[in-house]
């Protein structure tokens, strides 16, 4: 099959139905994505060889699974990931890559270099969920450097509150190709899209999309962040409806302007402040819409009180909100709706979860801020800060954070073992803030490297002996979790586990 041939049989699989038949495919990655796109591609009747770097248990069984229903290989090692494999004797004609796989890699190098096409499985499940019998689902898109999963679960739960089939996917959730072939005719996908999964996408059209924010992120993967906000970019091309954008960040609005977007698709704006038109915005504690009602130069239509999303409502949990609400009302959800579902929301631990609260201290776990962006919204929360931070920096800088946050800051407890950026930004902009290396400490003392909970214990009751009253302790570590913990969520329920010790133990008063 000529590279012309394969490109024009690419072309037209756009739907369940089309001849994917004998098409050679590489699936790279083996984790839930990896395995739902393999599965899919085998039903299709693709000719499929699997390949991954770790041969451990979990994906042992996986790729007996595979096997079974009718998977051409499973290639488990890091022996098989040093290059291009063929399937079934010649040169695959696609590459299914899972979103964690770095486009330097040398499978997808070789890929692009012979031409041949990389998809995600996102891109993968926009082609098969036109399948004949069934109503395919519109798609509200999101993605944004922190608010991602906050927003996809509240617009969810609006949906499903307006009695519509809705479902959350992409990133968090579902795999996307599992709810592609659920036997569930959904009206709406909720496709929550990192970075990564964007870089792998080509066709899908969303009804509605949103950057919720661009901040420096994952420079690593992407090698810029100019490749980072591109990618991210990607999410406003073809969209039908509304193209939505933060009023906040300029840099959102110019990603809008230069989409190629469809004939029509209006840029709506989503602020935390007084709406102008064509935004939806806050007005004395009131969720507004001067979007889309036909008054909206000279009227409002109020959606929800903030009281009634929550006791404690920062900003960016406003915000959030207020992108949900558009998303929603771009899909023509009514008010009612809209405020039943922010109202029923609940955003889950790690995220700005208050743990504990004594003589006058809060400790609040903010676990999911994995980068500066994140940290920046947690830390403008509070007003004096004993602040928990470090780990995985993952090539970011940390100098506008703390330069914002630095009066707010009482002490810095280190954890983690990726620290050098964050502690140049400290010792240059919060010299006089006290800082204390918990990990360093900890090394110290033992020959041993201490665990992530061990380093994380001492770091509370090092903040229980530096806390006033009037203090927040504030867990928002700034950087990923994985040089300390298994994920964002171990590092949490490690933070949790230590402040009950503490309050157990009345280091710091009464609970």
């Amino acid at each position: 099959m000529g590279c012309r041939t394969v490109s024009e049989k690419l072309a037209n699989l756009t739907s369940w139905d089309a001849n994917w038949k004998d098409l050679r495919v590489v699936v790279a990655g083996l984790g839930l994505s990896g395995f739902s796109a393999a599965d899919t591609l085998i039903e299709l009747g693709a000719i499929v060889t699997v390949i991954d770097g770790r041969d451990d248990e979990i994906n042992s069984q996986r790729a007996e699974t595979l096997k079974i229903v009718g998977a051409h290989q499973v290639l488990l090692g890091a022996e098989h990931i040093d290059s291009l494999p063929q399937v079934d004797g010649a040169a695959p004609d696609l590459v299914v890559v899972s979103p964690g796989w770095n486009p330097r890699h040398p499978v997808l190098a070789a890929a692009a270099e012979a031409g041949i096409e990389i998809w995600g499985d996102i891109e993968l499940a926009w082609r098969v969920q036109n399948r004949a019998g069934r109503t395919a689902p519109q798609w509200l898109a999101i993605t944004g450097t922190n608010g991602k999963t906050t927003t996809v679960g509240m617009t969810e739960a609006i949906l499903q509150a307006a009695g519509l089939r809705a479902i959350a996917v992409g990133n968090v959730g579902t795999p996307i190709l599992d709810a592609v072939r659920e036997p569930v005719d959904y009206d709406v996908f909720v496709v929550e899209l990192s970075s990564f999964q964007l870089h792998y996408t080509h066709s899908i059209s969303p009804l509605a999309s949103v950057v919720l924010n661009i901040a420096e992120d994952h420079v690593d993967w992407h090698g810029g962040f100019e490749a980072y906000q591109a990618d991210k970019a990607k999410i406003y091309e073809r969209t039908q409806i509304a193209a939505i954008f933060n009023v906040a960040d300029a840099k959102t609005l110019q990603m809008v302007e230069n989409a190629d977007v469809v004939e029509g698709c209006r840029a709506i704006g989503f602020s935390t402040d007084s709406p102008t038109v064509s935004t939806v915005g806050i007005v004395e504690g009131l969720l507004v819409d001067r979007a889309f009602i036909e008054e909206r130069r000279s009227n409002a239509l109020e959606l929800v009180a903030l009281s009634d999303i929550g006791e404690i409502v920062p900003k960016h949990t406003a915000a959030n909100a207020a992108a949900a609400a558009t998303l929603a009302r771009a899909y023509g959800v009514e008010a009612e709706a809209i405020a039943m579902g922010l109202s029923s929301f609940d955003s889950g631990a790690h995220r700005i979860q208050a743990v504990a609260r004594r003589d006058d201290i809060l400790w609040i776990n903010d676990s999911k801020a994995t980068n500066p962006h994140a940290a920046n919204a947690s830390l403008a929360a509070f007003s004096s800060v004993v602040w928990i931070a470090g780990g995985l920096s993952k090539g970011v800088d940390y100098t506008e954070l703390i330069k914002t946050h630095a009066q707010r800051l009482r002490a810095v407890l280190l954890i983690g073992t990726d620290n050098d950026s964050l502690r140049a930004a400290l010792a240059e902009h919060a010299s006089d803030v006290q800082l204390v290396d918990i990990t360093a400490l900890g090394q110290a003392a033992t020959a041993v490297p201490p665990t992530g909970s061990q380093v994380m214990t001492q770091a509370v009751r090092k903040a229980a002996e530096l806390a006033q009253a009037g203090d927040t302790v504030l867990m928002a570590p700034a950087a990923a979790s994985m040089d300390q913990f298994s994920s964002y969520a171990q590092r949490g329920n490690a933070f949790i586990s230590a402040v009950s010790d503490v309050m157990d133990e009345g280091t710091a008063g009464t609970k």
